[in-house]
């Protein structure tokens, strides 16, 4: 089912689109383009596109079209703070007719489609979780105001926010839990599995507390506190605990025994993936 954000206000910003979200476990996003309509995208989350699409590579998110070279040259060089490329991919339909461009979700989870008017125009997430936006959302980066939470942090010190009036789409990994919090109520988090919050909810780092658990407990010596009123998404499995547990079982200074092969190391040789 397609969707459309913003109805027919021509005082909107950012180009209106259309979206709809197919798979379960490894999704995707596909998205309807009217003539002259855009999308910005994450370099590397491509998937497919019809023919007549105009493919351009630009600094930042390319919101701002009167900067001058050097406020595009500062905006694109913040977005190296959240490990991001200095560069993105804008999408154009430059002909007449709908025409059609999908976005893949980079490892299993699920895409949120955030409607930023929904959202008093802003939307904080976690540096990894942006995939895709209209064309007008700006792509920005959101500093910890406290000393403690930047220090502490961890994956959860450097946000990014999502500014504008357009559709932007976010990917969460594992199962996504959405918590809407009201005035005072709080939530504690693991900082890595955060997939991002409203802007009037407030966020800091406490710590654990007690030997034990800090010394033992295996889950860190500190955790994201968030305060409402506001709406919290949160990821069951972020990339980090992911590519944590991949590396865990890679055997140390031995070479893979080809586990579930009936030919063992020997399967190796037929396996269409050697590397010498």
């Amino acid at each position: 089912m397609y969707q459309k954000n913003g109805g027919s206000n021509n005082s909107l910003n950012a180009h209106e689109i259309d979206y709809e979200i197919f798979g379960e476990e490894m999704q995707y996003v596909e998205i309807e383009l009217d003539p002259e309509e855009g999308v910005i995208a994450e370099a590397g989350s491509f998937m497919m596109m019809d023919d007549g699409i105009k493919m351009e590579t630009i600094f930042g998110d390319g919101s701002q079209n009167d900067t001058g070279f050097l406020g595009k040259i500062f905006g694109a060089g913040k977005r190296l703070l959240t490990g991001e490329s200095l560069f993105m991919t804008a999408f154009y339909n430059n002909l007449t007719g709908k025409r059609k461009v999908s976005f893949a979700s980079p490892y299993p989870g699920k895409i949120l489609a955030i409607d930023l008017l929904e959202h008093k125009g802003k939307f904080i997430c976690q540096k990894d979780a942006f995939l895709c936006a209209a064309k007008g959302v700006s792509v920005g980066i959101e500093f910890s105001k406290k000393l403690g939470r930047g220090l502490f942090g961890g994956e959860g010190f450097i946000m990014q926010k999502l500014e504008g009036d357009g559709l932007t789409f976010v990917h969460a990994g594992g199962t996504l839990a959405k918590k809407v919090l009201k005035r005072g109520e709080t939530l504690r988090v693991d900082t890595g599995c955060i997939v991002g919050f409203t802007q009037d909810v407030n966020y800091d780092i406490e710590f654990v507390g007690g030997i034990k658990n800090t010394i033992f407990g295996g889950e860190g010596m500190f955790f994201a506190k968030l305060q409402g009123p506001g709406i919290v998404y949160v990821q069951s499995l972020p990339f980090s605990r992911l590519a944590g547990r991949v590396l865990q079982s890679i055997p140390s200074g031995e070479k893979s025994r080809g586990e579930g092969s009936i030919l063992g190391g020997l399967g190796n040789l037929l396996d269409g993936d050697n590397r010498f």
